[in-house]
């Protein structure tokens, strides 16, 4: 592969990065271009092979990821859950509370792997395959949160009553809306488990690229 090519794999994998990333609210071509730092008539030169493959669409002055992309986050999913496993287990076990990852299909959250705290009196049992809402719980919070922001998100009682939770997103992963989170009966110390949600899911991220 010559430079010029490496150079335009890169890019063409940091513009499908920066559609994913965009979430539900999508990207238009300008913010496209200023998200890569390259220029808008690049943008539309690297599109086309991503649209070829169905990692992308069009939705008038909007791009979107495609259909492709969920086959291939079908495939990420079992490396998704492998690599979750050991940082769950950490996050359980350091913050005492129980520890989840959770994917959004559709307009739902699902939950895809759990990690139980071994030393509590007490703790939530949040069942492998749960589902709620996208907009729910602090999950839902995390992910509608901006790239650049606190990182974390914490909500009480939602999406069940006397229920504390805390969640960040897991950012990287191209065609995988995913969060990590903790739930628990009482209050969490949001000011340390935040920032610790989101260092473990830089770890994840991490992992999965290794």
């Amino acid at each position: 592969m010559t430079r010029e090519s490496s150079l335009t794999l890169d890019r063409g994998l940091a513009l499908l990065q920066a559609v994913a990333d965009a979430g539900e609210a999508s990207a238009t071509v300008t913010d496209l271009a200023a998200a890569i730092g390259t220029s808008r008539a690049a943008v539309y030169r690297l599109l086309v092979p991503l649209a070829e493959r169905g990692l992308v669409w069009r939705d008038g002055s909007r791009v979107r990821l495609g259909s492709g992309v969920l086959r291939l986050a079908e495939q990420m999913l079992p490396q998704l859950r492998a690599a979750a496993r050991p940082v769950l287990r950490d996050l359980a076990d350091t913050v005492g509370a129980t520890a989840h990852l959770s994917v959004v299909e559709g307009d739902q959250v699902h939950v895809v792997a759990v990690a139980e705290p071994l030393r509590t009196t007490f703790h939530v049992a949040y069942r492998l395959g749960s589902r709620h809402p996208v907009s729910r719980g602090a999950v839902g919070k995390a992910l509608a949160l901006r790239p650049r922001g606190k990182g974390w998100a914490a909500v009480t009682g939602d999406p069940q009553p006397g229920i504390y939770g805390v969640a960040a997103p897991v950012r990287g992963v191209v065609g995988v809306r995913a969060a990590l989170g903790v739930v628990s009966f009482t209050a969490l110390d949001n000011s340390v488990v935040g920032p610790r949600l989101v260092e473990a899911a830089n770890t994840l991220v991490e992992t999965l690229r290794a």
